[in-house]
């Protein structure tokens, strides 16, 4: 699903406008980014979790020449699902 297709589902599943539901969905990206930003965590309860983590500097290799590379530490995004929606994706009911 593309965020075309998640605005449709929207609109249609609260009846609201596909105007509107853009307006929102952009809205929450734009919350959840802004909290991870600051270094917080995103919890929805029986949804997941949205967190930052960091990355420490490692050594890597360019596939083309071989050539050892110095990858920097980095802060990362990531999402963990709670146990509801690992439920619901499996098919059983939690």
């Amino acid at each position: 699903m593309n965020r075309k297709e998640l605005i449709d589902a929207l609109s249609t599943k609260v009846g609201g406008t596909k105007a509107d539901a853009d307006r929102n969905i952009a809205a929450l990206i734009d919350i959840i980014t802004a909290t991870l930003k600051k270094g917080d965590n995103v919890a929805l309860v029986g949804f997941g979790s949205f967190e930052v983590r960091k990355r420490a500097a490692r050594t890597g290799r360019n596939p083309q020449t071989g050539a050892v590379l110095k990858i920097k530490a980095a802060k990362v995004p990531a999402f963990k699902a709670g146990a509801t929606l690992k439920a619901a994706v499996n098919g059983a009911k939690k």
